[in-house]
């Protein structure tokens, strides 16, 4: 039998030896992956999988379509559509959707009079699920331009926005410390 995730993609498990108690699920090619350990019984199989395949769900950690995150201008547009169709109805549609480099104090800005949509490539290193939620976030502009209440019942939907709106925080507290993932900045 052939094992499918809640959205139809394929899922593999992978027994491995060398695997004592850990289990472990990411995307590969389009292919949700179960990592288990090898002596687990059929039934610790089956349920693990069952366990996985939900976090994965949870995290919405499929990316794009493929597995490949949206590296091009067009995959990055292709995406967004996803994204609107997924989590507001498809009623967001932008015009144009593109990856930039001149945005140092933003992730992310619409200007919703030209359906236009610019993403900081600073989010490029960052999980998906923030990319994803900066997206979702700028497509919800493109219907309600404020950050009112209706605005934020919109990203309601999408079930990574307190988690990525605490990321960007931590992210914006230590760049504003001359903190990075090494430790401090050199001479500060």
């Amino acid at each position: 039998m052939q094992l499918k995730t809640h959205d139809g993609a394929p899922v593999v498990v992978r027994r491995s030896a060398r695997r004592r108690r850990t289990v472990a699920a990411f995307w590969e090619d389009g292919t949700a992956v179960v990592a288990i350990p090898a002596n687990f019984s059929r039934a610790q199989e089956a349920e693990w999988v069952r366990r996985m395949l939900d976090k994965l769900k949870v995290q919405g950690d499929r990316r794009s379509k493929g597995g490949r995150r949206p590296v091009t201008d067009a995959a990055l547009s292709s995406h967004a559509a996803d994204l609107s169709a997924r989590y507001l109805g498809g009623r967001a549609a932008p015009t144009s959707v593109r990856w930039v480099s001149n945005q140092n104090s933003r992730w992310g800005s619409a200007t919703p009079a030209d359906g236009s949509i610019r993403l900081s490539d600073k989010l490029r290193p960052m999980p998906q699920w923030v990319i994803d939620y900066v997206l979702l976030h700028e497509l919800a502009h493109l219907l309600v331009a404020g950050h009112n209440a209706s605005f934020w019942r919109l990203l309601e939907a999408y079930p990574e926005t307190a988690r990525a709106k605490a990321f960007l925080e931590g992210v914006s507290f230590a760049t504003s410390r001359g903190l990075t993932a090494d430790g401090p900045v050199p001479g500060d």
